[in-house]
């Protein structure tokens, strides 16, 4: 590796953690629809898709790691915020508050059945530069 490379080339996935595998399944699986693309039986996660970012559901204490839920949100991107703040809310899903509104974004939040922070997005505007 010369001194200009970068040693890391990209993100593989994001861990969230679950004490119930079998909730976060159904949670991610069917409440968000998320294609699900690794799981085999026994095994303490599953890894869901996203289009850009796998989501790695996963036990922690099944796998010798302390158990902490994600305050930090994970932001879904989505086409339109309130459609699908709509739908999500059809199948369940309770929200922090009403959709925020930055100027260039639009955010929902709420959060899994283990209290990982998470928020449906979309950016109706351009990024300014900041240089």
């Amino acid at each position: 590796m010369s001194a200009t490379s970068s040693l890391i080339t990209g993100v593989d996935f994001v861990s969230v953690p679950t004490r119930d595998l079998a909730a976060a399944m159904t949670f991610y699986g069917e409440t968000l629809r998320l294609p699900r693309s690794m799981y085999i039986e026994g095994k303490p996660f599953a890894e869901y898709e996203t289009g850009s970012l796998t989501i790695g559901v996963m036990e922690p204490d099944k796998m010798g790691l302390e158990y902490a839920p994600n305050r930090n949100h994970i932001a879904l991107h989505v086409d339109d915020v309130a459609a699908a703040r709509e739908a999500l809310e059809a199948r369940g899903v309770s929200f922090e508050g009403e959709t925020f509104d930055t100027g260039v974004c639009h955010m929902a939040f709420f959060s899994d059945p283990d209290g990982n922070a998470l928020m449906l997005h979309h950016r109706y505007a351009p990024r300014e530069s900041q240089a």
